[in-house]
């Protein structure tokens, strides 16, 4: 769970000039710079970077923007006065204007490059120059990286405007996405996933960008129509961007030979990594060697429960490529993601994600991701025969440590006090069945109900006679082993702290995008304000608004129960 906002202390950052005086650029002091880009950051335009581990360039600003919201928790935290969020130079700085700011802040940012793979497969066909060397932020920029309360964290413009690595794009971002990007991120943390954070989302007054997208109640498939959208920036913060694609792509670099720093600067990043997301856990006295195993080890344990808890709150990442998987171990890149209502093992919302980045095949993606990580590390120690040995056992028990956090997630959900693999797997088959709200029928079921009927609420369809005998038996063997050395209450309360009262529901969530682009926020802040409290029983007025099964007219309607990659 979310450490409470009350456990912070009070704000101690109050103005645009405090703030700038928390910068310390670990990335770009320690790190290499592209040696042919160009030292001011005016570097806008599509090119191949063939090596370095980042290239300044300086964001462009949405005109006139405008302050939707910002997060107050992460405000807390980080010891900033919600005040800030409106000072003149605060805004511009996170609308896109760097300009503003002043040392030791410094007037230009950075973008960095990455490689892609798709359950291990090497992809350079997004690559405009078919070489994976035009593959990276495309309209992501870091402007800020700074410590609050000793800890560091790395601030990023989501549609800050475009970089090398653009692929002829416009760098933007539309209102639609930078809404959901910065609600999913809020609600995250709140359910107590790792994720990267919400800092501040702004709106231009002024700039539209044409974007496909649904006509209204469209059942298509692809979007339909074009429309135009209004540009935003959304912050994301988190401790680094570290992507395994990153690791990957100086890996292939030095597989390959591509310039005689190769390996040298796979090796940099490597040591970046571990000091920006593993300094707490892995020993610096170690030898290099030993700390890249210990690396291993510990991604691997970071990588399995994240996964395990993002099926345990109904999350499906959508798009889960070696690019779109953070090193750190955290959730990453919010862009065609959903939650599970109508429960199905092969939920995918994204129309280009395909079977194989669905809800239950998360655990498989990510070990694809992980060997792609452990290969680029391997490179570091192949003179090493015994620290190689230790990193392949690692790698080979990934599929056993994913399976023991599956089935700790399970058993702490059902409220069980050890695993029991039939129990479960009968459940998942009646659910099917049943075609039950995932998240409702576990919130129920936290109750530990003795009668079918309230589990039924959060069915889609009435169940046969024959199916109620299989539930009423499944019931009776569950509560059986609940009660057995239990306390039901306590096991009630604890469940209720795994299975999140309120989820993400879609078709609740495009309203508040759509009111914004007419200017009210409203619903947005009521959003908020609802998924920092994913686990509470709320008002009367929330829950029958919100806390309800996913209405007829909304199933295969495009931009609500599918969609293309929100841009």
């Amino acid at each position: 769970m979310p450490t409470p906002s009350s456990a912070f202390a009070s704000p101690t950052t109050k103005t645009f000039a405090e703030f700038s005086q928390r910068a310390d650029y670990s990335l770009m002091d320690s790190l290499n710079a592209d040696p042919q880009a160009t030292d001011d950051g005016q570097d806008h335009h599509p090119r191949q970077v063939f090596s370095g581990h980042y290239v300044p360039v300086t964001p462009t600003a949405i005109p006139e923007p405008e302050y939707i919201t910002h997060s107050k928790n992460l405000f807390n935290e980080l010891g900033l006065s919600d005040e800030l969020v409106l000072e003149e130079k605060f805004r511009r700085l996170f609308s896109g204007d760097i300009t503003v700011a002043r040392e030791p802040m410094r007037q230009v940012g950075w973008a960095t490059g990455y490689a892609l793979s798709i359950y291990g497969t090497e992809y350079v066909q997004q690559c405009p120059f078919g070489t994976g060397n035009g593959y990276g932020d495309g309209r992501a920029i870091s402007v800020f990286e700074g410590l609050f309360n000793s800890k560091r964290w790395e601030m990023q413009l989501k549609g800050g405007g475009p970089t090398p690595y653009c692929r002829g794009a416009d760098g933007r971002a539309v209102l639609r996405s930078s809404v959901r990007e910065f609600l999913a991120q809020d609600y995250m943390q709140a359910l107590g996933v790792p994720t990267s954070r919400s800092l501040t989302l702004y709106v231009s007054r002024s700039e539209k960008v044409r974007r496909p997208w649904y006509s209204q109640h469209s059942r298509s498939i692809d979007p339909d129509i074009l429309v135009n959208n209004p540009a935003a920036i959304t912050t994301r913060v988190a401790s680094s961007f570290l992507r395994v694609g990153q690791l990957e792509l100086f890996a292939r670099r030095a597989r390959n030979n591509t310039h005689q720093n190769a390996l040298n600067e796979l090796q940099m990043i490597v040591k970046h990594l571990i000091k920006r997301n593993y300094q707490q856990g892995i020993d610096r006295n170690l030898g290099f060697a030993d700390q890249v195993v210990e690396l291993a080890n510990l991604f691997r344990n970071r990588l399995t429960s994240l996964v395990a808890n993002w099926i345990r709150i109904g999350y499906c990442q959508g798009n889960f490529n070696s690019d779109n998987c953070a090193a750190g171990g955290f959730t990453l890149d919010y862009g065609p993601f959903g939650f599970c209502e109508l429960f199905d093992p092969r939920f995918q919302p994204w129309t280009g994600g395909g079977d194989h980045f669905s809800f239950f095949n998360q655990p498989a993606a990510a070990e694809a991701n992980y060997q792609m990580f452990w290969s680029a590390i391997r490179l570091l120690l192949t003179e090493n025969s015994e620290a190689l040995v230790r990193l392949d056992q690692i790698r080979d028990n990934f599929a056993e440590a994913m399976n023991k956090e599956i089935e700790i997630m399970w058993t702490k959900k059902l409220g069980l006090i050890t695993h029991d693999t039939t129990l479960v797997n009968e459940l998942l088959h009646l659910m099917v069945l049943s075609k039950v709200d995932y998240t409702i029928f576990f919130r129920k079921l936290s109750d530990i109900p003795d009668q079918l009927t309230t589990l039924k609420d959060s069915f889609y369809l009435p169940s046969s006679e024959q199916v109620d005998a299989q539930w009423e038996s499944w019931l009776h063997r569950w509560r059986g082993r609940i009660k057995c050395g239990s306390d039901i209450r306590a096991t009630s309360t604890a469940m209720k702290r795994i299975n999140p009262k309120y989820t993400w529901r879609e078709w609740l969530v495009a309203p508040a995008y759509t009111q914004a682009e007419e200017g009210d926020y409203t619903l947005i802040k009521e959003l908020q304000s609802l998924f920092n409290n994913p686990y509470d029983d709320q008002s009367l007025e929330v829950q029958t608004k919100f806390d309800r099964l996913k209405p007829k007219e909304f199933f295969n309607t495009g931009g609500v129960s599918h969609y293309s990659c929100s841009s």
